[in-house]
């Protein structure tokens, strides 16, 4: 087989194309990165921010969309690219983005724990939140952080009115204290849980990560797969009805097109098919991807 029975593949993708059946389900089943359009939007106002000159109320950016949608994996991508460094001259880390999840059951103590761990601190036993408090400001400008990520915000809806107000002025002290932006993350109850306190809504600008829809976003996606899955032969996923199959079948839901290319693609490398089409895409194969997929479709046959 030569490069030109695999030009459907981006160049560094054809060797692995070549390899044992085996080898290519392992290749296929482990995390990568897929490039499209809606999450290079995502990548460059993060970097803009990160860039921001420093001010006394730094913008914010809140990334909200249902379960699902990539997130988080945006995030992640993000965070590999603006990792933590160590400068031999002065002996310190500087650390450009804090990353942390919003503990299940907000309190202020948990907030200020989860930033310091997210920070690399070894925390002792039996601190007071202002301890906390104050250890988080000290670190924090000792490693030059330049940006929170608070990911999950929405679980601060799961405290009572007061804890709510209590995190939220803590996550507003904080940036008005270090003057760096904030990324909250979450679903469409995020919006929420930040309207709670009025002036620090008033900093975010919102990006919704809405279910993919036919148009020439989810084509470019499509195209990304078709490029990067080694299959040996050009799966036919920018078909109108392979599309419309697609959506039909994971109503948009990136997590849920992800897993289903990926049992696809193996699929096809077992029956020596080499493409993902429609014949590939049958009921047995998206009743076993996800249970979500075999519930919708279980309904759908009872009604």
């Amino acid at each position: 087989m030569t490069d030109d029975s695999l030009a459907h593949l981006q160049p560094p993708y054809r060797a692995t194309a070549m390899l044992p059946a085996a080898e290519r389900v392992q290749w296929i089943r482990q995390d990568r990165w897929i490039n499209y359009s809606r999450a290079d939007q995502v990548l460059g106002r993060l970097s803009s921010l990160l860039a921001y000159p420093v001010r006394d109320r730094m913008p914010c950016l809140l990334l909200f969309g249902a379960t699902g949608m990539g997130k988080t994996r945006i995030i992640q991508k993000f965070l590999r690219e603006h990792r933590s460094t160590f400068d031999d001259v002065t002996g310190r880390t500087r650390l450009p983005v804090v990353s942390l999840q919003m503990p299940p059951a907000p309190s202020e103590r948990d907030f200020y724990e989860e930033v310091l761990v997210s920070m690399g601190c070894v925390l002792p036993m039996h601190q007071s939140v202002t301890t906390l408090r104050q250890r988080t400001r000290v670190l924090a400008r000792q490693m030059e952080v330049r940006m929170f990520v608070i990911d999950e915000i929405h679980s601060i809806l799961a405290g009572t009115f007061r804890e709510q107000r209590i995190i939220l002025n803590a996550i507003r002290f904080l940036a008005n204290d270090l003057r760096i932006p904030l990324v909250c993350v979450g679903t469409h109850e995020a919006k929420q849980a930040l309207m709670t306190d009025q002036q620090l809504a008033d900093r975010f600008e919102a990006w919704e990560m809405p279910p993919w829809q036919d148009d020439a976003s989810l084509y470019q996606l499509l195209a990304s797969f078709t490029a990067t899955l080694p299959l040996r032969r050009a799966s036919e996923l920018r078909d109108a009805k392979v599309r419309k199959r697609l959506l039909g079948l994971t109503e948009g839901v990136m997590v849920r097109i992800c897993r289903l290319l990926e049992a696809a693609a193996i699929q096809a490398i077992d029956k020596e098919l080499e493409r993902i089409d429609l014949e590939v895409l049958t009921d047995d194969l998206t009743a076993a991807t996800l249970v979500s997929i075999s519930d919708r479709r279980s309904r759908r046959t009872a009604s």
